[in-house]
């Protein structure tokens, strides 16, 4: 039985164990020595949402990778598609997302993600689990990793969306779409990539302080959006939560659409 990894990743309380600096430093140490690449110098991407506590195991996370060797390409906020993306899109070996998705603030999570841009496997997290209380294997002198901050993260990430529309496709020129972003990883992405297809884009809730994630906002919390939605005569709304990789549509009525129709839709 694992005992820090849950269906999503590892979550807790921030600043209490597990969700602490000092266990996330153990982390990196045990995700590098399982993930490492054992031919060449060994790549992470880390992304986050908005929360407080994202400064504090960013850091953490840096530190032990940098130290294990490891050079950590950071992402900063951003949605966890777009860290999934872009594990593959810059042949990192591995991703990590900061986050506890829809939970509140005091809330947060480290999960991890394969060179593919998937989830690990089961047998991969009982590795690093036994590997967390292991002797740290240290890089020393040249062996040292690097860190930077990747500036055009969502740039890259939005050249991927718009590659999957065509190019003589149909527009978004006639619709006022409401898009309330939770005050989470989506609230620069996307109200720009609805502009960028010209949507008429009124914004709620993309204003994150730290501690605002969720709060009765987001794909949890959609009484809000339904308002909006139908007092601006939008033609559709749409809610993400905290780390983006999930979202609830309203109809012009301000009904929500929930997940089954959306699938639906799409297949």
């Amino acid at each position: 039985m694992r005992q820090y990894f849950g269906t999503d990743g590892i979550r807790g309380r921030a600043n209490e164990h597990p969700m602490t600096a000092d266990f996330a430093l153990k982390l990196a140490y045990a995700t590098a020595q399982v993930l490492g690449n054992k031919t060449k110098k060994t790549t992470v991407v880390i992304g986050k949402d908005t929360r407080l506590s994202g400064y504090m195991l960013e850091q953490a996370l840096t530190a032990g990778f940098v130290a294990a060797g490891v050079d950590v390409l950071l992402l900063g906020p951003i949605p966890t598609p777009a860290v999934a993306h872009l594990t593959t899109k810059l042949n990192a070996d591995f991703g990590v997302v900061i986050s506890a998705s829809h939970n509140p603030y005091e809330d947060n999570g480290i999960k991890l993600i394969g060179r593919e841009g998937y989830k690990l496997s089961d047998d991969l997290e009982a590795q690093i689990e036994a590997a967390i209380e292991s002797e740290p294997i240290r890089a020393h002198g040249e062996k040292l990793g690097k860190a930077r901050r990747i500036d055009d993260a969502l740039a890259l990430y939005e050249h991927f969306l718009f590659d999957g529309i065509p190019k003589d496709g149909p527009r978004l020129d006639d619709l006022k779409i409401v898009l309330d972003c939770a005050n989470g990883a989506a609230y620069r992405a996307g109200p720009h990539l609805f502009a960028q297809l010209g949507a008429n884009v009124i914004r709620m809730y993309n204003e994150p302080d730290g501690m605002n994630i969720n709060r009765d906002c987001g794909a949890t919390h959609t009484a809000a959006l339904c308002k909006k939605v139908v007092e601006e005569g939008a033609h559709l709304g749409a809610a993400f939560d905290g780390d983006a990789d999930r979202v609830i549509l309203v109809d012009e009525t301000g009904t929500p659409i929930d997940g089954d129709q959306i699938m639906a839709v799409l297949s």
